[in-house]
């Protein structure tokens, strides 16, 4: 029965990006029907989450933890976190190449220790947190064929 919980896991992306990002929502309401799932796949929330909102808490450990469980839903093709196994889905369906998820994740983590940003620092942190974003909804638009 795993495709139930397939179903509950793009369920989950949904709700956490409609959630978490009214505009980004709206956005995929502009895209083919095809198209929306997988998208809210890519979106991603948690690590950002992580590093923005869980004062009190050890935001190293858990942005490593969750980057280990990245890690894993990858290798493994499953995750039991519904996030992450939607994403893994999408990132094997399409073709995603692991740098971009690579990129992202190390912009998360810059978050946890840059507070002023250089030029050079500022160009990594946005190709990171929407470019690389960006470049994982175009192997979507694309069927995974965009290339890296």
């Amino acid at each position: 029965m795993k495709y139930l919980f397939d179903r509950v896991s793009i369920e989950c992306s949904k709700l956490t990006t409609k959630t978490y990002s009214t505009s980004f929502s709206l956005g995929i309401l502009c895209l083919a029907r095809p198209l929306r799932e997988p998208i809210y796949a890519i979106y991603v929330r948690f690590a950002d989450e992580i590093v923005d909102s869980f004062q009190g808490y050890n935001k190293k450990e858990l942005l490593t933890a969750f980057r280990n469980d990245t890690d894993a839903a990858l290798r493994d093709k499953i995750s039991l976190n519904p996030v992450l196994n939607a994403f893994q889905a999408v990132v094997h369906k399409y073709d995603i190449d692991r740098k971009w998820i690579d990129i992202f994740l190390d912009s998360m983590e810059m978050d946890l220790y840059c507070q002023t940003y250089n030029e050079e620092s500022y160009k990594k942190y946005i190709l990171g947190s929407a470019e690389a974003v960006g470049l994982m909804c175009l192997h979507v638009f694309t069927n995974g064929k965009a290339g890296s």
